[in-house]
């Protein structure tokens, strides 16, 4: 007998659904005054003005600036960077530790988490002493001969980009990894005793299974990146300005709410825009994959 068939059933399902919703209360009530409310509180701040009257002239002088936009492209070319990069080195990375054996495996992981043991703002510091004309990066080059200055490897758009993709690697790497674990290894068995080479297994077999790891990697690199703000404002030394520096500029140097609310909801809804692409796409993916399998 069926769960809807049976009265008693169906009522113990709704009392057993209520008890566990009023256990996430305590939850749903720190969420709210920690995330909503704040929430409210910028839109509201957006429409504004320093008179204490509400329009929408905080929009349309934000909107209307070419630093707005400057910044929302700066923004965007930094998250879509370290995305590009960590994909490149992640995918065969995690590739070759799954591989190997899992003893390995797990004494190579430790090695990949250790940047994630380290504030962030040590390792920033770390990489603007390697960096610098004057660095140990420079100093290795020039005095080797490779090169006869000193590269511009900091305060620029390079080495705050060297920066992200060294605090995004490992945290892409993980999803990456453990779907490639997962992957059955009589699969790629199979592929090669029919006569596919490693490129093609890896091209037909472990990237399409691993897909969906690679997906969730990617989201989560590309919507953290987007907010980063120390990692800029050191490296980037004054010349890489993505919207989390011009809403702290905004802030400490015009006291301007409006503005700085109206910068926040615009990264707000560049996150759940840029979510909503990659879940899509892999919504997309899946439908395909299934259909494929059908057929």
């Amino acid at each position: 007998m069926s769960v809807a068939a049976d009265p008693a059933l169906a009522a113990d399902g709704r009392r057993e659904r209520r008890f566990f919703l009023s256990l996430s209360l305590p939850a749903l009530f720190i969420v709210g005054l920690a995330a909503i409310l704040p929430l409210l509180w910028i839109v509201r701040q957006s429409f504004l003005t320093t008179a204490g009257q509400y329009s929408v002239g905080n929009y349309e002088k934000v909107l209307s600036s070419g630093l707005t936009w400057s910044a929302l492209a700066t923004t965007l070319e930094l998250s879509l960077g370290t995305l590009v990069v960590c994909i490149i080195l992640g995918i065969p990375l995690a590739l070759a530790l799954a591989s190997t054996r899992p003893r390995v495996a797990n004494v190579l992981m430790a090695f990949v988490m250790l940047p994630l043991w380290t504030s962030i703002l040590v390792r920033t510091y770390g990489w603007l002493v390697l960096l610098r004309r004057d660095g140990l990066i420079n100093a290795a080059l020039t005095g080797s001969g490779l090169t006869a200055e000193p590269l511009p490897l900091v305060y620029n758009f390079t080495g705050t980009l060297i920066g992200m993709v060294h605090y995004m690697l490992p945290l892409f790497l993980l999803p990456v990894y453990a779907a490639m674990r997962d992957i059955d290894t009589n699969l790629t068995r199979a592929a090669a005793s029919m006569g596919a080479t490693l490129g093609q297994v890896i091209r037909t077999v472990i990237l399409p299974l691993s897909a969906g790891g690679i997906f969730s990697g990617s989201i989560l690199v590309f919507i953290y990146t987007i907010g980063f703000f120390i990692t800029p404002a050191v490296l980037g030394g004054g010349k890489v300005n993505p919207l989390s520096i011009r809403i702290e500029r905004t802030l400490s140097t015009f006291q301007d709410w409006g503005s700085a609310s109206v910068l926040g909801i615009l990264l707000l809804v560049l996150m759940a825009l840029i979510a909503v692409m990659f879940l899509t796409a892999r919504r997309l993916m899946a439908h395909n994959k299934m259909g494929a399998a059908h057929a």
